[in-house]
C-alpha cells in the first residue's frame, strides 16, 4: 500500500475545486466582487445570515468556496485572499429587456443588503440564444445603448470560442453601478458556455483589481520626485562637503533610505499584486479565442489601449521605486566609503603623532639615561673615595685623590654598560613575559 502524503487528497481535489456551473440558454447572471480588510478564511457573516434565513446548510468553517439552489435561482460564493465574491444565476432572461431588473439581480440586493465588504466590480451578464437574423450587432447596439449624458459607448464585440458564440459589451456602468455583457450563443454546449461566463467575470473582476495600483502608483510618483531631486542634492552636496558636515548628510540620507522602505512597504506588494491581476486578464481574455466582428473593436483590442497603458504606468512606477531604492543604497554606501576614508586618514595621523611622540621620549629617555649613568658614577666615585682616603689613613703607600680621580673613568663605564645590560634584557621580547 502507498504511503501518500498527508496533503496528497486535498492537493489533488483542489483542480476539482472550484466547478464552473454549466449555462443554459437563455441566463442571467448578476456578479458582485467585494474586498474585505481580513486575510483570514472566513466566511462573510452577510451570507450565513442569508443562510440561516432560507434553511440552507452554510458553507462549513475554512471552505473557500459555496454553491446553492435557492428556489429557481443557483448562488455561488468564493473567497480569495483579496476579496470574496457572489454569483446568482437565473435560468430565465427576457430577450427583449435582458438587463432590466431580473431574479438574479434581486438575489444579490438582498445578499449584500447586510455585506460589510466594499464592491469593487459589479457586472450583469445576458445569456441570450442567436435568432439566426444575422443581425447581432444591431441587436447588441440597441440592447446594450446607454446614454449617460457623454453620448452612447461605443460598441464592443468579438466572435469567440471559434465562432460558437459573440460577445458584446460597451464597458460602462449603468446606473445601478453594473457593467454589461451580452453573450450570443450558437452552437455552444452549456459547460462551454458556464467556462467563457467565468472567464468574462475573471477579465472584469481581474481588470479592476489590477486598477487599484494606479492610484497609489500615481501618488507615489510625485513622491519618488521629490526623493529623487533630493537624492541628486546630497549626492553633489557630497562632493565639496567639509568633513565636519558628513555627519548631517549621512542623516540625510538614513532619513531617505527609512521612507524609502517605508513606501516599499505599504506600496510594492500592491504593485506586484497589480501585475498578477494583469496576467491574469490576458490569459483569460486569450482563452476566450476571439475574432473580429466587422469593424467592432475586441474586447482584448479596447484593453489593450485602455487598460494596459495604466498597468505599464504601474509597472514603471515599480520599477522607479526599486531603482530610487539603489541609488540611495549606493549613495549611503559613498558616503560610508568616504567617511571611512577620512576615519583611515585621521588614525594615521594619530599614528604619525604617536610615532613622533615615542621618538621624542625615547630621545628624552636616553638623555635622562647619560644624566643617569653621570649621577650613579657620581655617587659611585665619592663611595670609592671614601674607601681610599680610609685605606691611605691605615698606611696603605696611595694617595686618595689620585687613585679616586683614576678610578671615574672605570667607574662611568661600568656603569655604563651595567644599564645597557638592564636595558637590553628589558626591551628583548620574551625574555620577561
Amino acid at each position: 500500500m502507498m504511503n501518500s502524503h498527508p496533503l496528497r487528497s486535498e492537493l489533488h481535489d483542489e483542480t476539482h475545486g472550484r466547478p464552473r456551473p454549466a449555462i443554459t440558454l437563455p441566463h442571467a447572471i448578476a456578479h458582485v466582487a467585494m474586498v474585505h480588510s481580513g486575510q483570514s478564511r472566513a466566511c462573510p457573516q452577510a451570507l450565513l445570515d442569508f443562510c440561516a434565513a432560507r434553511g440552507i446548510e452554510p458553507p462549513a468553517p475554512g471552505d473557500v468556496h459555496f454553491a446553492a439552489e435557492v428556489g429557481a435561482l443557483r448562488l455561488r460564493w468564493e473567497w480569495r485572499r483579496e476579496y470574496h465574491e457572489y454569483t446568482a444565476y437565473a435560468c430565465e432572461c427576457d430577450a427583449e429587456q435582458p438587463f432590466g431588473p431580473n431574479e438574479a439581480d434581486r438575489l444579490l440586493e438582498t445578499l449584500l443588503a447586510n455585506e460589510t465588504g466594499q464592491v469593487i466590480a459589479a457586472l450583469r451578464l445576458a445569456v441570450l440564444a442567436d435568432d439566426a437574423s444575422g443581425a447581432n450587432e444591431a441587436r447588441a447596439d440597441r440592447l446594450l445603448r446607454t446614454d449617460d449624458g457623454m453620448g452612447a459607448g461605443a460598441l464592443i464585440g468579438a466572435s469567440i470560442m471559434d465562432n460558437a458564440a459573440e460577445i458584446y459589451s460597451d464597458f460602462r456602468l449603468d446606473a445601478a453601478g453594473f457593467g454589461r455583457f451580452l453573450l450570443i450563443g450558437r452552437d455552444t454546449r452549456p459547460h462551454q458556455l458556464g467556462r467563457s461566463v467565468q472567464r468574462i467575470i475573471d477579465i472584469e473582476v481581474g481588470r479592476m483589481m489590477a486598477m487599484l495600483a494606479y492610484p497609489e502608483a500615481r501618488d507615489l510618483t510625485n513622491v519618488l520626485r521629490e526623493i529623487e531631486s533630493t537624492l541628486s542634492g546630497l549626492v553633489a552636496r557630497m562632493d565639496i562637503a567639509t568633513s565636519s558636515e558628513e555627519p548631517e548628510i549621512l542623516q540625510d540620507v538614513i532619513r531617505l533610505s527609512a521612507e524609502i522602505e517605508q513606501m516599499s512597504t505599504y506600496s510594492a506588494y500592491r504593485l506586484d499584486a497589480a501585475r498578477s491581476y494583469r496576467e491574469l486578464v490576458r490569459q483569460n481574455l486569450h482563452d476566450l479565442r476571439q475574432s473580429r466582428l466587422g469593424w467592432l473593436q475586441t474586447p482584448t483590442e479596447f484593453l489593450e489601449r485602455r487598460f494596459d497603458p495604466a498597468m505599464n504606468f504601474c509597472d514603471a512606477t515599480n520599477a522607479r521605486l526599486k531603482s530610487v531604492s539603489e541609488r540611495v543604497s549606493r549613495a549611503s554606501a559613498l558616503l560610508g566609503t568616504r567617511v571611512e576614508i577620512d576615519r583611515e586618514r585621521q588614525n594615521q595621523e594619530l599614528l604619525g603623532a604617536m610615532n613622533e611622540r615615542a621618538a621624542l621620549q625615547l630621545r628624552l629617555q636616553e638623555t635622562v639615561e647619560g644624566l643617569s649613568v653621570a649621577a650613579i658614577a657620581y655617587y659611585a666615585t665619592g663611595l670609592f673615595g671614601y674607601v681610599f682616603k680610609s685605606a691611605e689613613k691605615a698606611g696603605l703607600p696611595i694617595k686618595y685623590e689620585l687613585v679616586t680621580g683614576l678610578a671615574v673613568v672605570p667607574i662611568v663605564l661600568a656603569v655604563w654598560f651595567f644599564m645597557h645590560r638592564v636595558r637590553k634584557h628589558l626591551s628583548a621580547p620574551g625574555e620577561h613575559a
